[in-house]
């Protein structure tokens, strides 16, 4: 995360907010050849201690979990360049705004019984955002092939011990300086959700 303590000052329920919200990060442990990473998408509990996730059996990282370990879920947002010529002052240097969290904690598998109602709880958080689509279902499958797709994973608990949210978006430039470049910004849409991160630069402002 970047060490500036000013890109570090949103609350822990907008960070935790953000990540519910995204609901896809890149899970990341060591192991004993160096750093291993997933990306996976994940739900978030209703008091905010955890995250549920699953693996690929196959995984390095599934291999690796015969005992807690340690873990960082780490969620990026919305980023994008910012050329120093917007900002419409002298020495500047380029830079780069974003939003991410990083969830860490402790990984655990979980038993083999809680992956169906995990299954449940992921297809309906992200189905729920479909409506008035009626939502996909596990029992929308057949018994077989639901009963072999769940032999190929395991299902995982990241319980969340910290929380640091980075939000750069300029908030180490004068107001007009940081609406200038969100304006570059948008115009120039090098970066993903560069509207967004527009958006969040402005608000900074108001």
């Amino acid at each position: 995360m970047h060490p500036n303590p000013v890109f570090r000052q949103t609350p822990n329920d907008r960070n935790l907010a953000f990540a519910r919200a995204r609901g896809f990060g890149t899970l990341m442990v060591n192991g004993a050849d160096g750093p291993m990473a997933a990306h996976i998408p994940f739900v978030m509990a209703a008091n905010d201690g955890h995250a549920d996730l699953h693996l690929v059996r196959s995984n390095p990282i599934a291999r690796a979990l015969t005992g807690p370990v340690p873990a960082v879920l780490a969620i990026s947002g919305a980023d994008g360049y910012i050329s120093p010529d917007w900002y419409g002052i002298d020495d500047q240097v380029p830079t780069w705004n974003y939003v991410a969290v990083h969830l860490r904690g402790v990984l655990t598998a979980r038993p083999t019984d809680d992956l169906l109602g995990h299954l449940d709880d992921l297809s309906a958080e992200f189905e729920g955002r479909l409506l008035p689509k009626p939502p996909w279902l596990t029992g929308k499958l057949p018994a077989d092939v639901l009963t072999r797709f769940m032999r190929m994973i395991v299902p995982c608990r990241l319980t969340i011990s910290d929380v640091q949210g980075t939000w750069k978006l300029g908030q180490n430039k004068p107001d007009a300086a940081r609406l200038a470049a969100a304006q570059g910004l948008l115009a120039s849409g090098i970066g993903q959700e560069a509207t967004t991160l527009a958006g969040l630069m402005r608000e900074v402002a108001d």
